[in-house]
């Protein structure tokens, strides 16, 4: 029965519900010979196919529900990206049970906050994660089950604990999967808490779904059944970027690379595997140009790579385009959507200069359909999309998350630190100061903490760093800004070397000068042995700012 329209005119179209599960009952039936191939965390490669992943998913779904899992109850998983961890994605959700990924990367505070706040009752949890998860069964009583993915080779002391093959074995069959309203809850994301504990983003099975055909549009990614997609976002993180679903609905390869991210595996994959397409932060591909350069190796069968999570250097999208023939789409998203932005290029622009199409690659994306983006003034105004007038980046859309989880299902009006603008939902606050051009690219000026102030104007972080990688041997660079006596704020740049650098500060500042107003340029330059990143792969300016508080600026 289709839904009361009221006094309009209701077509007379089929009302089906968009859910998860048809993703993978679509691969299994029309993709079943595809291949899906995992490594995990005990380093062991598992060739299957899709329709080896649909019914091993559907005894994952067996098994939770005779662990008395009903729809609704909040399933976590902690994993690496393997072939378990996407059985465990399709088996939690076809059942109606919420999928809640965690980031083992957190601070066991962070954990224990996250799996309490969302009253996850059994977690699956990958092998290399058991010392992990001794650690936060004492602080989280409500979890009555623990299966262990992967072997069980001794006695780890946690409630229920089962391995998950003997977890699987033991029930009577595949289960099967049920229809339900496509607005139910289907995923559940924590943000990385940079700025407090935790934020909850729960996504409906129509979300997921409408997101998942966006990525696989010609805009999104262009996932399609001729593609093999290298996973090499987390899984734990925003749904690995909806690619474990991308991939189910178009009926592409998939390869899920395990905790090694290493360049070089990376780089062997894509070889072994003849990968077209894959995804990730720059610093994943910053890295693997890095081992490429000096290996001598290339990658003839990647065809393009996304790059998102945080600003691509103009030297990436250079050096892999004119060195290695990779296309960089550069997107922008955030737990809260995904993806937000399209890095495609228009009729016009393909057959622009080089040097145009560089220039919009350097942007952060154009808005992709199904996201509505605007900028607005500290007053809350709408500005122009002139591509100049700068304030904080606002959107809404189907897959855009309206409030925060809170351990219920609970309205917007409930949510106290919601970044939700206005009541019901209207525009969500990114945190993100940028620009909006007439084409609709977006232009990131800085995370709305990271922008720095100095004599009253504000100091781009971003492109300082993209500058500063621009120099010889710098590998890594982060900008921050520090209290300064005359000009409020100053930039600090913390630079990472090449293996076997020394710095060389006049070459770093005349890397930066050519990019950036003179006025710009930071006072000092450090080197650190290493750039702190978050459990997302992005720069984590909340521990530079702390480690470099005291710092002494060498001339006021």
């Amino acid at each position: 029965m289709p839904p009361d329209v009221g006094p309009m005119l209701a077509g007379n179209t089929m009302d089906r519900p968009l859910l998860v599960s048809t993703l993978l009952s679509y691969a299994a039936r029309s993709h079943a010979a595809t291949e899906v191939v995992a490594v995990d965390s005990a380093g062991v490669t598992t060739r299957s196919t899709w329709r080896d992943v649909g019914e091993r998913a559907r005894l994952v779904s067996a098994a939770l529900i005779s662990d008395r899992i009903e729809p609704g109850d909040r399933v976590a998983t902690i994993a690496w990206n393997d072939h378990r961890h996407l059985e465990a994605y399709y088996g939690i959700t076809g059942i109606g049970a919420v999928l809640h990924t965690v980031n083992p990367r957190l601070h066991d505070d962070q954990l224990t906050f996250i799996l309490n706040d969302a009253a996850d009752s059994v977690v699956l949890v990958d092998a290399s994660f058991v010392d992990i998860a001794a650690r936060l069964a004492q602080r989280t009583p409500a979890i009555r089950r623990w299966v262990v993915l992967g072997r069980l080779d001794a006695p780890a002391g946690l409630p229920g604990e089962i391995a998950y093959e003997d977890w699987i074995a033991g029930t009577p069959g595949p289960a099967p999967w049920p229809e339900f309203s496509e607005r139910c809850a289907a995923t559940l994301c924590y943000t990385s808490g940079t700025t407090g504990n935790p934020k909850g983003v729960l996504q409906s099975h129509r979300s997921i779904v409408l997101q998942t055909w966006a990525c696989c549009t010609g805009d999104g990614h262009d996932i399609h059944s001729g593609q093999a997609v290298l996973g090499a976002v987390p899984m734990f993180h925003v749904n690995g970027w909806a690619l474990p679903f991308a991939t189910a609905m178009s009926g592409a390869k998939l390869v899920l690379p395990g905790p090694d991210l290493s360049p070089e595996a990376l780089v062997n994959l894509i070889e072994a595997e003849d990968i077209t397409f894959s995804a990730g932060v720059p610093t994943i591909w910053l890295g693997v140009v890095s081992y490429l350069q000096s290996s001598g190796r290339t990658v003839p069968s990647l065809q393009k790579v996304a790059v998102g999570g945080s600003a691509a250097p103009r030297v990436l999208i250079d050096t892999l385009e004119d060195d290695y023939g990779v296309t960089v789409s550069h997107v922008w998203g955030m737990t809260e959507m995904t993806q937000g932005t399209s890095g495609r290029f228009t009729h016009r622009v393909e057959r622009t200069s080089r040097d145009a199409q560089r220039a919009r690659q350097a942007k952060a994306g154009r808005e992709l359909y199904g996201i509505e983006l605007r900028v607005v003034d500290d007053a809350g105004a709408e500005l122009p999309r002139d591509g100049r007038s700068v304030g904080e980046i606002q959107a809404r859309g189907p897959w855009m998350c309206g409030a925060y989880y809170s351990g219920a299902l609970a309205d917007a009006d409930a949510f106290a630190d919601s970044h939700v603008g206005e009541a019901g939902g209207g525009w969500l606050r990114t945190g993100d100061v940028g620009a909006l051009d007439a084409e609709g690219y977006l232009t990131l000026t800085d995370r709305s903490k990271d922008v720095i102030k100095s004599g009253g104007e504000w100091i781009s972080s971003i492109e300082l760093e993209n500058a500063a990688l621009e120099a010889p041997d710098v590998a890594a660079a982060a900008v921050i800004g520090l209290p300064h006596e005359r000009w409020g704020e100053r930039p600090l740049l913390i630079i990472e070397l090449a293996a076997g650098a020394a710095l060389d500060a006049q070459a770093v500042r005349d890397a930066i000068s050519p990019r950036v107003a003179s006025w710009w340029l930071p006072d000092d330059i450090v080197v650190a042995d290493a750039i702190p990143l978050t459990g997302t792969g992005k720069i984590d300016k909340k521990l530079l700012r702390a480690r470099f508080a005291d710092h002494a600026w060498s001339s006021t």
